[in-house]
């Protein structure tokens, strides 16, 4: 019996000593168990959302490629009323020459060493649809094969060219932004078959003190992303390095590069 009590005796000491250990640990977890982040504020949805002003409503090409209705048609191959000669006026207050390209079938043909030429119109931040054909290659290789070049605000050029098998500096070629920017791919399909160039262009902006924000590019080529949101370093020379000189709004221009380019479906929406 003697053995019997001491065992329960030894059983109750060990019991509380245990409980001692144990309520310590049991109130620390209680404290951080009561201890809650703060709640975040209860938002209203209403005070994130805004009912004006309203985007106007613009009704889509009826088929890829064609203009929407808030588009400015600058050529759907029945005439060149949107464009002028883009040579230099040689008399104070006239108006620059009209257009000496020539209609063929629907496009707007080149007319080798005839001049460029440049919408009537200014436009600053912009997208652009622009279609082109090279002539056939014949005996031209390089640069001199089917080149032109679209200018924005009639200073920053994408490439035209012909880029079926024909090797030339890459900052060159078609797609590029003129000795800035090579193509991520040569998007171009085969000589004689149309190109298609969608660009999206925001303008460079200006103050009393020059640059305060660099012209950025987007283009496609045939549906490719060739040109993802490039910032220009200035304008696009042929010789010498880029640079920036104030401007505002500008023609679009064409180059002719002495080769029978062609071209249609030009439309362009302001942004």
């Amino acid at each position: 019996m003697k053995k019997v009590f001491v065992f329960l005796t030894l059983c109750v000491c060990a019991t509380y000593m245990l409980a001692q250990q144990a309520t310590p640990q049991a109130a620390q977890q209680g404290q951080q168990q009561q201890v809650q982040p703060p709640r975040p504020p209860q938002w209203n949805p209403a005070a994130t959302e805004w009912y004006t002003p309203v985007p106007p409503k613009v009704a889509p090409g009826r088929s890829a490629g064609q203009p929407p209705s808030d588009a400015i048609i600058l050529f759907d191959g029945t005439n060149m009323d949107k464009w002028e000669s883009s040579r230099a006026v040689t008399e104070r207050g006239a108006r620059p020459d009209p257009s000496p390209w020539k209609i063929e079938n629907g496009t707007m043909v080149i007319v080798p060493r005839s001049g460029g030429i440049q919408t009537k119109e200014y436009f600053g931040d912009c997208q652009l649809h622009i279609e082109f054909k090279s002539p056939p290659a014949e005996n031209h290789n390089g640069q001199n094969r089917g080149n032109s070049g679209i200018f924005l605000q009639n200073t920053y050029e994408v490439q035209v060219l012909d880029g079926d098998n024909n090797e030339t500096y890459v900052n060159g070629m078609v797609g590029s932004i003129y000795k800035q920017s090579a193509p991520s791919v040569n998007a171009y399909t085969k000589n004689g078959e149309w190109q298609v160039y969608d660009i999206y262009w925001k303008a460079p902006k200006f103050d009393s003190n020059g640059l305060i924000e660099p012209a950025q590019i987007t283009v496609v080529l045939n549906g490719i992303v060739i040109q993802n949101h490039f910032t220009l370093k200035g304008d696009t020379p042929y010789t010498g390095l880029p640079k920036y000189t104030p401007h505002g709004r500008l023609p679009l221009s064409l180059q002719d590069h002495g080769t029978a380019v062609a071209y249609r479906n030009i439309w362009i929406r302001n942004l």
